[in-house]
């Protein structure tokens, strides 16, 4: 059951430093499913489309896992108590992998970050992602979460940024807003195929952090992959904690 007043659980995620719920939980985007809508017990913070995230708390409740059936959605648990519902219910089908969650109010060092700004190669430009390289980012499948998360372009004007990476017009890579909550985003890398390896992640990343700084929003990043964490760590964040994720091959 969809749940409209959040602040009826906000206790049952509190001490859990993830931008993603607080979108949920600030009605920014995503949603909050629950038990029981009056005394609500064991919560959900969904969010995203094409690929989502969920993050489960409270009391383990098969309902609210089941909830997500069929989709392509990564599931994070509180507490071993979730953990042991996921894999004890689904066994082989459950993929574990981990996450790395960086420190949140990272101070960054605005030069090194505008160096690796102007090191972007002479034939390529930033442009911030307006209405036409929103509907670019849409159309293709390697960038489409770098947009893909909000109900249209307004919406993504109104609470996200993003930046891209152009050559002759062709979008090879981008940074952007996976989610938006009040004070920040959630950031999002991605690049083309034929591009990686080039250092466009790392310029198109450099140069959305000083956008958002530049707006006093703060550019929060939760690594996939130790390549992803090794990239933050190089902008100026560092490692918090990892933690343990789902798949499941529904």
């Amino acid at each position: 059951m969809r749940l409209n007043k959040t602040e009826k659980v906000a206790y049952l995620f509190a001490d859990w430093p993830e931008t993603m719920i607080w979108s949920c939980l600030q009605g920014v985007m995503g949603e909050i499913l629950a038990d029981d809508l009056e005394v609500p017990k064991s919560v959900l913070a969904r969010i995203g489309r094409r690929s989502s995230f969920g993050f489960l708390a409270g009391e383990p409740c098969l309902d609210l896992i089941e909830a997500c059936r069929g989709e392509d959605i990564i599931l994070v648990p509180q507490h071993a108590g979730w953990s042991d519902l996921i894999e004890t219910t689904f066994g082989e089908k459950v993929h574990a992998f981990t996450r790395y969650a960086t420190k949140k109010g990272t101070v960054f060092d605005r030069g090194k970050l505008a160096s690796y700004v102007t090191a972007l190669p002479e034939e390529c430009e930033f442009h911030l992602i307006d209405e036409i390289f929103y509907q670019k980012c849409l159309s293709k499948a390697w960038s489409q979460d770098l947009v893909g998360n909000f109900d249209d372009c307004q919406h993504f004007q109104d609470v996200g940024l993003g930046v891209v990476v152009t050559k002759e017009k062709q979008v090879l890579a981008g940074a952007s807003s996976y989610s938006a909550y009040q004070g920040g985003i959630e950031i999002e890398i991605d690049t083309h195929p034929d591009f990686r390896r080039q250092g466009l992640a790392r310029a198109v990343a450099a140069k959305l952090i000083l956008e958002c700084l530049n707006r006093n929003l703060y550019p929060s990043w939760d690594a996939h992959t130790k390549a992803s964490l090794a990239l933050a760590q190089k902008l100026g964040y560092e490692l918090s904690h990892e933690y343990i994720a789902y798949e499941i091959d529904w």
